[in-house]
């Protein structure tokens, strides 16, 4: 019996004695899990921060190596891409170091166009990554409006394609712009293209399979033919050479003659359903440059996929890509009460038309002389000074804006305005 009770009181010591080993395991285990959270927490702002660090040098590093005002280009070569688009080669005309740029940015060009009673600004997407010797842009020729035989066509457009050749000098503006890709990253990539948007995206793709080959990078391309297919023996080189490049070419308007599989892989615009059948998941950073529409739809389809805004980036050029604000709820604002618009310089005032996109559209109904370039608060031409009063940004502006200015191609007025113009 007393050994029974020994046995009991024994086993009764080593329960305990596990017990508390276990409690004590417990805690020390938790303490370093506690530990492990903590210092993940701390390795993951410190990740942050380089990343914010080294994207702060880089933009530093590349500023540092621009050019104030304008500095001369040589237009060294010319190249059709396709039917109505064209590349332009520029070489410093001073044969001196040319800086590098972000893939995705653009060049903003002031030219002496016959006709024109003063220099016309216009801005255009670099097409290439940087190169020691030379930028390209890549250009499409505008027609006039369809069905609008009278409408002038582009007036830019028509001029690099029918007047400028090489040897021709232009100016030129330093690289510039906030939509470009961010090279410190190695996260994957979804590049949305519609026609001549593709420009940028080519600077971005070609910096990722020179640079970064291990980057995953799919890149979406909507035209409506074989006719319109831009750089397309160039990006089917890119994907048959490179394992991380998927391409998926999306013809809206098949010709005859263009076969499926082999010149391109979708009938139909870029959609949802189309992004969903063909990524893996919407866990990449999207980006996104075409038509207004196009790109309002996609924005829109992306956020309804569940992507966070700040992994949606989009190059907006002219109005029609530029985000408004939503509308005000409940009735409409009495016209009596819409903001007085006064141009200090012109002598002319008139009420705000709420119909109209920005303040520039106004300034142009009113035949008040501005200058403009891009119309999507990019490239700063048309920087204006606030005398009085207060504007609303339809989109935050691209370019850094003087205090005291406003970028009128994407304001309206707050309240009555005095703009010096």
């Amino acid at each position: 019996m007393l050994l029974v009770h020994l046995f009991t009181v024994l086993a009764m010591l080593l329960t305990a004695g596990v017990l508390a080993q276990l409690v004590f395991l417990g805690i020390e285990l938790t303490q370093r899990l506690s530990l492990a959270v903590r210092q993940q927490r701390q390795d993951a702002e410190l990740f942050a921060l380089r990343l914010q660090t080294a994207k702060k040098r880089q933009q530093r590093e590349v500023a540092a190596g621009s050019w104030n005002g304008v500095r001369k280009f040589k237009i060294d070569r010319v190249v059709e891409e396709c039917e109505g688009v064209k590349s332009f080669y520029l070489v410093p005309h001073d044969q001196k170091t040319l800086p590098s740029f972000l893939p995705g940015q653009y060049l903003t060009f002031e030219l002496d166009v016959p006709g024109q009673p003063g220099r016309v600004i216009r801005c255009y997407s670099l097409s290439d990554r940087p190169q020691p010797d030379y930028y390209r842009v890549t250009i499409k020729r505008i027609p006039a409006p369809p069905g609008q035989p009278d409408a002038r066509p582009g007036l830019v457009s028509g001029f690099f394609h029918s007047h400028l050749k090489p040897g021709d000098i232009l100016n030129v503006k330093a690289p510039a712009g906030g939509f470009y890709l961010d090279v410190n990253r190695s996260t994957p990539v979804v590049l949305l293209a519609g026609g001549v948007g593709l420009t940028p995206m080519v600077s971005m793709l070609n910096e990722i399979v020179t640079n970064s080959p291990g980057r995953e990078v799919w890149l979406f391309l909507a035209v409506r033919n074989q006719a319109e297919h831009i750089m397309k023996a160039t990006l089917d080189a890119i994907a048959r050479d490179h394992h991380n490049v998927h391409l998926c070419v999306c013809y809206s308007r098949p010709l005859a003659d263009d076969a499926a599989g082999r010149d391109y892989h979708h009938a139909g615009r870029i959609n949802l359903d189309l992004l969903k059948a063909r990524l893996p998941s919407n866990n990449f950073d999207f980006y996104l440059c075409g038509p207004g529409e196009m790109m309002s739809d996609l924005d829109a389809s992306l956020r309804e996929w569940g992507v966070p805004e700040k992994f949606v980036h989009m190059e907006a050029f002219g109005p029609a890509s530029v985000k408004k604000p939503a509308p005000a709820s409940g009735p409409a604002a009495d016209p009596g009460t819409a903001p007085k618009v006064a141009f200090a310089r012109s002598q002319r005032e008139t009420g705000w038309n709420p119909q109209m996109d920005s303040l520039l559209d106004l300034a142009l109904a009113e035949k008040v002389p501005v200058g403009y370039g891009c119309r999507a608060g990019n490239c700063g031409t048309c920087q204006t000074a606030v005398k009085s009063g207060k504007v609303k940004y339809l989109k935050e502006p691209g370019c850094e804006v003087e205090a005291g200015s406003c970028l009128i191609c994407i304001c309206v007025p707050d309240t009555n305005l005095v703009l010096e113009a």
